[in-house]
């Protein structure tokens, strides 16, 4: 009995023992695994592109080069506006001409021969004046018919007339063009001159300047390649204005809120640790839904985006490099 007992415990103690072998690979092979989030590193870009359209007559840079606002980039050549440029310009010389033609009034000749015209019908008024007193003496004495009279009488008229007309074409070409002459003239200047500054301006736009300072990501077009009004030609990132961005599920935001401060490891950079700080929250489309396959104790989860800047500078940090949240509700 004594053996028997022995053996019995001894079994017992076996089947203690593999009950908590069990238990402890259990709890090991059911743990819950660690809650990750990952998301990436994100910066400000700026899309470099023209107003007219043109070829790609030089790139300045290339992908990859650090660049200061200001920095020309590339020049595109466009024989069009060359041409209009020209155009506008004959344009605006042509009014001016007109307009100086308008101030200055009419040459010194046309002057001269407006007067020697005005002098020479003077000279007929006199003449027919002189006809016209004869035979109204004549016609007084009853010597010539009152149709005589009448036609010398006509002719007299028409001698004055046409000094009185030549007297008015002296008069205009010593006065010049009139006020609203000058005017019509000035105004074909200023439009002139506004279609010069017009196409002066998109020449400007041939050669095309970085507004910010950055590194070139990506050029698009090759050298000598058409490119059409607003077509992107390249693009520059800002190293110093960069975040992170995160697509959250609702049942993982947990802590996070708007403002509010966690850790995120960076494997590219060595797994550093880094601290973020939230400055974004925002729902995602529907597309971006978990939808419940069960009728009972589940429901539709929603994806946020969520957006947070270091909190200090990180060297070396880049846009698309990997961030990770690990546990994000503790």
């Amino acid at each position: 009995m004594k053996a028997k007992n022995k053996d019995l415990r001894i079994g017992l103690i076996g089947l203690i023992i593999v009950v908590v072998l069990i238990f402890i690979i259990g709890l090991y092979v059911y743990k819950p695994e660690k809650e990750i989030i990952q998301g990436e590193a994100v910066a400000s870009e700026v899309r470099i592109s023209g107003k007219v359209p043109g070829r790609i007559q030089q790139f300045l840079v290339e992908e990859g080069s650090q660049i200061q606002a200001g920095d020309t980039v590339v020049v595109i050549y466009s024989p069009e506006l060359n041409a209009k440029l020209e155009q506008a310009t004959a344009a605006e010389d042509a009014a001016m001409a007109q307009n100086q033609k308008a101030i200055k009034g009419a040459r010194k000749e046309q002057i001269a021969g407006a007067y020697e015209m005005w002098q020479k019908a003077n000279v007929g008024v006199d003449i027919t004046k002189k006809s016209f007193d004869r035979i109204q003496r004549l016609y007084d004495k009853g010597v010539i018919s009152a149709q005589k009279r009448d036609e010398v009488e006509a002719q007299y008229k028409a001698a004055v007339a046409t000094a009185a007309a030549a007297k008015s074409q002296y008069d205009l070409a010593v006065d010049g063009a009139q006020k609203e002459d000058k005017d019509a003239a000035l105004a074909l200047v200023n439009r002139a001159k506004g279609a010069v500054k017009e196409v002066e301006s998109y020449m400007q736009e041939t050669t095309l300047i970085s507004p910010i300072n950055g590194e070139i990501s990506e050029i698009f077009p090759k050298q000598g390649e058409l490119v059409g009004t607003g077509a992107p030609i390249m693009s520059i990132v800002d190293l110093n204005d960069i975040w992170f961005t995160f697509n959250v599920r609702e049942d993982l935001l947990g802590n996070m809120k708007k403002g509010s401060t966690f850790e995120v490891k960076i494997p590219a950079l060595n797994n550093e640790i880094v601290d973020v700080k939230i400055n974004y929250i925002k729902a995602l489309a529907s597309y971006a839904t978990w939808r419940a396959t069960k009728n009972t104790s589940e429901f539709d989860i929603k994806t946020f985006e969520v957006r947070a800047r270091p909190v200090k500078r990180i060297e070396n940090l880049r846009p698309g490099m990997t961030a990770l949240i690990e546990e994000p509700n503790k």
